[in-house]
C-alpha cells in the first residue's frame, strides 16, 4: 500500500494529458479479466469481467449494446461501469480516481488503465470476447490512439481467431507497458477492477463527434438514484 502521492505530471487538458504521457501509463491495448474464481462457472453462472481498449467512454456504449442485443437488458439490468484497473499499487487511500487539480489518487501514476467491468453469463462470454476484439481495426489499434497507455482464454483467442486474427495475448503483472495489437490477460483476484466517477459513467465517446442520445447519458443518474451504478469518493476531474 502505497503511504504518499506519487509524483504527478503538470496538469492539462485529458487529451493532451494522454498524449503527453502515452509512453509512461499503463492504458494497454488490452486488458481483458479473467477471474480466477470463474474458472469452474456453468454456462448459467453470472461472471464478472473487465475489457480495456483505450477510453473507456466509448468502450463503455459498445458493451451497453452488446448488453442490450445479446442479452435483452434493460437500462436497469445494465451492468457496464466504467472503472479502473491493472495496476500493481491498487487503491491509494481507498480511491483510485481520475485525474483531479487535487492530485488524489490519479489511476495513471498508480499504474492503472481504463476499462470497462461486466457482469454476463457464462454461456454468453465468447459472445463479448467477440464484440472486443471488434473494437480494434485490421492492424490492432484501439479507437483512440492518443488514449496510450484456460477456458475463457481459449473462447478469447477463438473470438479473435473469427475475427481477423489480429490480436496476441499475453500473461497481464500489473504496470504492463502499452503495445499494439498485444492484449494482456488479468487475473481479477490480484487486479480487481475499481469503478470509475459518476460523470464518466454513460458519458459520450472519446472522438470529435461521437456523441450519444440524452437518453443514453441519463442512465447514470436513473442508476445512481436507484443505488446500482457503484460508487467512487473521488473529487471531480478533468476531461
Amino acid at each position: 500500500m502505497l503511504t504518499t502521492q506519487p509524483q504527478l505530471p503538470p496538469l492539462s487538458s485529458r487529451r493532451e494529458w494522454a498524449k503527453n504521457t502515452a509512453a509512461s501509463i499503463i492504458a494497454t491495448t488490452g486488458g481483458l479479466i479473467l477471474p480466477t474464481n470463474n474458472a469452474n462457472a456453468s454456462d448459467d453462472d453470472l461472471i464478472d469481467v473487465y475489457f480495456g481498449c483505450g477510453c473507456f467512454w466509448h468502450v463503455q456504449h459498445e458493451f451497453v449494446e452488446a448488453e442490450r442485443r445479446i442479452l435483452n437488458r434493460s437500462d436497469a439490468d445494465l451492468t457496464a461501469r466504467a472503472g479502473y484497473a491493472g495496476g500493481k499499487a491498487g487503491a491509494l487511500d481507498g480511491k483510485v480516481c481520475y485525474h483531479n487539480f487535487n492530485r488524489v489518487s490519479d489511476y495513471g501514476p498508480l499504474g492503472h488503465a481504463e476499462i470497462v467491468s461486466l457482469r454476463i453469463p457464462a454461456s454468453s462470454y465468447k459472445d463479448f470476447a467477440a464484440e472486443y476484439v471488434k473494437l480494434f481495426d485490421k492492424n490492432g489499434f484501439r479507437p483512440d490512439q492518443a488514449g496510450e497507455g484456460g477456458a475463457y482464454l481459449k473462447q478469447l483467442v477463438e473470438a479473435s481467431k473469427e475475427n481477423g486474427d489480429k490480436l496476441a495475448f499475453a500473461e497481464g503483472l500489473g504496470d504492463d507497458p502499452d503495445r499494439r495489437a498485444l492484449v494482456f490477460v488479468m487475473d481479477s483476484d490480484a487486479f480487481a477492477p475499481f469503478v470509475a466517477e459518476q460523470y464518466h459513467q454513460f458519458h459520450d465517446g472519446f472522438a470529435m463527434g461521437e456523441g450519444y442520445p440524452q437518453t443514453y447519458n441519463d442512465i447514470a443518474f436513473r442508476l445512481a438514484k436507484a443505488g446500482t451504478l457503484g460508487k467512487s469518493d473521488c473529487p471531480n476531474g478533468m476531461i
